[in-house]
């Protein structure tokens, strides 16, 4: 936050050598003192500016309107609330899209209960994932809309100039809050293709020109500068894969662990759903197997990055089981079965509002 605050303010390029140094010499706290970020040669290895900048713009509109003393522990948690919901709208609209209002409303239950997106949205974690999580949700699933226009008998490059800028939007606020979430553009590329195999040129078009927008956002947030901009990317952690990691059963049961904690409901849900989605054909459609697709992506990246992006991948895969979990039972309550899976669902999403109402409760 003091960095965002002191570039805000026409300081140094927050995360990078000169910023770190300033807070040695004034003796503001730092996170990469305190073991939050890691560092090397001074440079933030795991974020741009953006994640500061967003960090203490609250802070900053308070100190600016005379109220810092009144917004208290509401500032610093501002972006994280209004991030965490955004990500419940975007992801309850999206839902409702591809499986109906029933299927909406299950995803929507099932984040809003969830200890993990909670804790987060709160901002009670201090690396501040919601940011990151929210733009690799938008980014994927902005590229499948886009894909889909493309078989409209429009100019479709240009026509879709807004779909296009929220792409590029989706994309920087996601590698900007997680250098690691750069492997989406690796992602969306064969999704788009996936989607739109008849117009290959125009979704390799679209795709460079959403990773433009992004580069340019994220530079503009190192003020322009580009020998900044460059030691930034070339310091940045790309990527954590460890492949020692996947000979090690104690990998799998902290990912499998850390899933369940998120969202308890899942122990039954995503056994029942799993069952379902290869038992049953109808269940296996692009809508359903897309989410389920991105889910064992990010398990690998999980499973392989022991340390900080592997919070961010958790958050991932678990918004995307939401998604796939809500659409095999949006399914399974168009069936003669429709009334035992009502029931069910409403137990079991009742019996998880109310756990979590408790907690929240007992921590107060």
């Amino acid at each position: 936050m003091y960095q965002g605050l002191e570039q805000w303010k026409g300081g140094a390029i927050a995360g990078t050598p000169e910023s770190l140094r300033a807070e040695a010499a004034t003796g503001m706290p730092s996170a990469a003192r305190a073991g939050h970020l890691r560092v090397r040669d001074g440079y933030d290895q795991d974020h741009s500016p953006l994640y500061y900048l967003v960090d203490a713009l609250p802070p900053l509109l308070c100190s600016g309107m005379r109220l810092r003393g009144q917004c208290g522990p509401f500032a610093a948690a501002a972006p994280q609330i209004f991030f965490g919901a955004m990500l419940g709208a975007s992801l309850w609209y999206v839902a409702r899209r591809l499986y109906g209002n029933h299927g909406g409303y299950i995803a929507l239950a099932l984040y809003c209960f969830s200890p993990a997106m909670i804790v987060n949205a709160a901002g009670a974690q201090s690396s501040g994932e919601m940011g990151a999580v929210w733009g690799a949700f938008g980014t994927i699933f902005t590229a499948i809309a886009v894909a889909h226009t493309l078989y409209a008998p429009r100019e479709v490059v240009l026509w879709n100039w807004r779909r296009i800028l929220l792409l590029g939007i989706a994309m920087a606020l996601a590698i900007g809050n997680q250098f690691s979430l750069g492997i989406l553009a690796v992602i969306v590329l064969p999704l788009m293709f996936w989607v739109a195999p008849v117009r290959l040129r125009a979704v390799l078009a679209i795709w460079v020109i959403a990773l433009a927008i992004s580069a340019v956002l994220i530079f503009a947030t190192y003020c322009f500068q580009p020998e900044l901009f460059s030691q930034g990317l070339l310091h940045a952690c790309w990527i954590d894969f460890e492949p020692m990691a996947f000979r090690m059963p104690v990998s799998y049961w902290s990912v499998e662990r850390s899933i369940l904690r998120a969202s308890p409901p899942l122990i039954l849900a995503l056994p029942i759903a799993l069952i379902a989605y290869f038992g049953w054909k109808r269940a296996r459609y692009f809508g359903n197997t897309l989410p389920l697709l991105v889910v064992g992506f990010f398990l690998i990246l999980t499973v392989s990055s022991a340390s900080f992006p592997g919070q961010g991948f958790r958050l991932i895969t678990a918004v995307f089981l939401f998604v796939f979990v809500a659409g095999v039972f949006a399914d399974l309550l168009e069936t003669r079965q429709r009334a035992f899976v009502a029931a069910g669902l409403c137990g079991l999403l009742g019996a998880a509002a109310i756990f979590n109402i408790w907690r929240l409760y007992c921590l107060s």
